[in-house]
């Protein structure tokens, strides 16, 4: 089996409006399969959507001939945007270490969620900014599979410490996101979003998901390295130095590490936000915590 090449479900989702030919209803009638009411047939409807076992009743009851139409609510495209955060942090860690490989994660993590998205036919868009606060915007069903793959992975990380309340901003100004569509914000969240960007996306009734790349060993914890010399990188500068941690300050990394940890997800949790939790770089793995955070929101669809 190809885990990575699997898909995880998307969970059942809010009537919207967007593009026609998709996999969810919406609130306005049009083509579609599932049946929103009936009215009386008017000139110039398609003879096609009339219902003859109801127009059948209708004129036994009245003695005339009297025809009824179906109406139905139209299919729609589901959007799914990926937020890709691209701070210094981001760019963390190195390949060749043992440890989480942020640039490699973030490029399978769209990905997944492209060919997912794709699987419950829904359309696919991306958003990234860079330190110049420039945007990298692909328009939900107009961006082709390559240039979502091209934009995710950018080498790039420079964006701002607020780049997701920038990103969230764009999205309310530009975007025009219909109501039930998926953003996906894709990032450490060790500088997270403003509590009034996710309100505003909630007030929007965006489904918001936070997608939480943190390391388990060095940022969600800390290891005990005492006595140890590390070489230390600044994620601003980038610059490297070594490091002589005594056996307290390792403890006190560790405290702190875990305190912001559960304050992350105590976060979350106030604003009602299920995230998935990615602390590997490889896809299968990758793909195992969209499968729990799926099993968790009741997903449908989606395949191994």
């Amino acid at each position: 089996m190809d885990t990575a090449l699997g898909t995880f479900p998307l969970p059942e989702r809010r009537r919207v409006s967007g593009l026609s030919f998709g996999g969810m209803r919406s609130v306005r009638r049009g083509s579609g399969s599932d049946v929103a009411g009936s009215r009386p047939y008017q000139p110039g409807d398609d003879v096609r959507t009339i219902d003859r076992h109801a127009s059948a009743r209708l004129s036994s009851a009245h003695g005339r001939d009297e025809f009824v139409v179906r109406q139905t609510f139209a299919d729609e495209a589901a959007r799914v945007v990926v937020v890709l955060d691209r701070r210094p942090s981001m760019a963390l860690f190195p390949g060749e270490l043992p440890w989480l490989h942020k640039p490699a994660a973030l490029a399978a993590i769209a990905s997944l969620i492209r060919r997912s998205a794709s699987e419950a036919l829904c359309v696919t868009g991306h958003l990234e900014l860079d330190g110049a606060g420039d945007a990298t915007w692909l328009v939900p069903g107009r961006a082709s599979a390559e240039q979502l793959e091209e934009a995710a992975a950018g080498t790039r990380f420079d964006a701002a410490e607020d780049v997701l309340d920038h990103a969230l901003a764009h999205l309310a100004a530009q975007a025009r996101l219909p109501s039930g569509s998926f953003v996906f914000l894709v990032s450490d969240f060790l500088a997270p979003p403003a509590d009034d960007a996710i309100g505003d996306a909630l007030a929007r009734r965006w489904q918001l998901v936070p997608v939480v790349v943190q390391d388990p060993v060095w940022e969600r914890s800390f290891p005990e390295v005492s006595g140890a010399v590390l070489p230390v990188r600044d994620p601003v500068t980038g610059r490297v130095r070594a490091v002589r941690l005594s056996r307290k300050e390792s403890r006190a990394r560790r405290e702190a590490h875990e305190q912001r940890w559960a304050e992350t997800l105590g976060r979350f949790e106030l604003f009602d936000l299920d995230p998935v939790v990615v602390d590997s770089h490889r896809p299968e793995e990758i793909l195992e915590s969209f499968m729990e955070w799926a099993d968790r929101a009741g997903g449908v669809g989606g395949r191994l």
